[in-house]
């Protein structure tokens, strides 16, 4: 099969769902123009998928806008440096149960079927490849480079969006905002102030920006960092010609276990919302005790570097500027290097989005719904948004509820509340549906009079026949 065949048994497909009927939301008018009842906030993985599952659901005045250029949303031709996805290649995502919108189908349509039985994993850049062609395809209604600077709520259930296009600022208006930011999107990347307070910025990176590693060509970096991104930075590094890239861990073992290998199995992603908050606690500071770990292949990648060296048990103490280097002290020694990347992850707290900066104040966080035992306690957990199951933001203050209708985070900020469902590739299948659910729902009781009014002065006839009188056939009159 030809990606041409492929299109036509998905356009096939789509037919027997009867997608593309009419909308059942009815236009909001406003003077300043129009009203859009969706706009999706990331035109990445989580944001294609969204709007595929609003439209059908026959919601299609939607709009999806992204800051990057096209081709370049999300991570994966940017700043995610792996080789293939660590995801295992059999898991669906953004398919929506339709197999001629799966991964699988689309690389089947181009390498056969013994082209999928010799994949391991799912290469890095033929997944954008497959995002690129889900949204032609599907003709997804995408705007790049429109950044939202912030969200001014109007009045409950209706938002000026303020963006950046082309380098002016417009509005854009909408009755819901769902902001599908990815990793980054629920706070912002974490580098300790120990390093950023002692060397120039010309010396270090956090993993998440752009790093010029022509320049780092027979230099010494060094990686801070245990998770899985860490080592993929390391063989990125020497893959471009760093003659030494040291992995620095504050563990005495390297981390072993992934728990999303359990959690993908055993109903836990799918079905976490249904626990209580005490359990949604324990469960998610559990997580992150066990970090993801690096799979087989690319640690053993790593290991055939010559360059590269492993530090475990090796914490940063202390960080200096000396000239050209960075001095790094470590438990087990001082050493010098030309560039530092950051592997340390990020932090989560909606004060920490400008997006939001009009109604975070109001935003409930876990610390004001929840307290939890001493021994799991953590600010950076308690600093997570408190969500409903639909991931919509919840208010810590009554005149916060109307302000904060209608916006929606599925992003990493969604972790305690709901999961891996919109922080993993895994879990966007159980995620997705139930964000266009509640969405959808919100939808329909915002209009809800407006509704049952229609309802119930419908007098539409179906039936037109005539029931036989008495003066035409007798015999059949009761």
């Amino acid at each position: 099969m030809s990606l041409e065949k492929l299109n036509e048994r998905v356009k096939t497909d789509l037919s027997y769902l009867n997608y593309g009927g009419p909308d059942w939301v009815k236009q909001k008018k406003h003077s300043e123009g129009h009203v859009y009842d969706v706009v999706i906030v990331g035109g990445g993985q989580s944001g294609l998928g969204i709007a595929f599952g609003l439209l059908r659901e026959r919601v299609s005045n939607i709009l999806i806008i992204d800051e990057n250029r096209e081709g370049k949303e999300g991570p994966w031709e940017t700043y995610a440096r792996m080789i293939t996805l660590r995801t295992p290649k059999h898991l669906t995502s953004i398919d929506y149960g339709i197999p001629s919108l799966t991964f699988r189908s689309w690389w089947e349509a181009q390498f056969g079927k013994e082209g999928w039985d010799k994949v391991d994993k799912i290469p890095k850049g033929d997944w954008m490849n497959y995002l690129k062609w889900y949204r032609k395809t599907l003709q997804l209604p995408v705007q790049n480079e429109v950044k939202l600077t912030f969200i001014e709520p109007i009045e409950r259930g209706l938002h000026r969006l303020h963006v950046e296009k082309s380098g002016t600022s417009q509005i854009i208006l909408t009755r819901k905002v769902i902001l599908a930011t990815g990793i980054q999107g629920g706070g912002q990347w974490h580098v300790p102030s120990m390093i950023s307070e002692a060397l120039p910025r010309d010396l270090y990176a956090h993993t998440s920006k752009e790093i010029d590693f022509t320049k780092l060509k027979g230099k010494k970096v060094a990686i801070l960092g245990g998770g899985a991104s860490a080592y993929d930075n390391a063989n990125y590094a020497l893959l471009n010609g760093v003659q030494e890239a040291h992995v620095f861990i504050r563990r005495e073992q390297i981390q072993r276990i992934n728990p999303i290998r359990q959690m993908e199995v055993s109903g836990m992603i799918e079905h976490f919302s249904a626990l209580s908050d005490e359990e949604k606690y324990a469960a998610i500071a559990h997580f992150l005790q066990h970090n993801q770990p690096p799979t087989n292949d690319t640690f053993n990648r790593a290991l055939s570097w010559p360059g590269f060296k492993l530090h475990l048990g090796s914490p940063w103490l202390n960080v200096e500027d000396d000239g050209n280097r960075a001095i790094v002290t470590t438990p087990k020694g001082v050493f010098s290097f030309d560039f530092l990347i950051i592997s340390t992850g990020l932090l989560t707290d909606p004060k920490l989005r400008p997006e939001l900066r009009l109604v975070e104040k109001h935003i409930a966080r876990w610390k004001d719904k929840y307290t939890a035992p001493k021994e799991i306690a953590s600010s950076i957990l308690d600093a997570h948004p408190y969500l409903s199951s639909g991931f919509s933001f919840t208010s810590r203050t009554p005149e916060g509820e109307n302000l904060l209708h209608g916006i929606y985070s599925y992003n990493y900020s969604a972790l305690i509340s709901c999961g891996l469902t919109a922080s993993a590739l895994s879990g966007m299948r159980y995620g997705i549906p139930k964000i266009v659910s509640a969405i959808t729902d919100e939808l329909f009781l915002d209009d809800r009079e407006e509704k049952l009014n229609d309802f119930f002065h419908y007098n539409v006839e179906e039936f037109i026949g005539n029931w036989p009188n008495e003066e035409n056939d007798q015999s059949r009159v009761g």
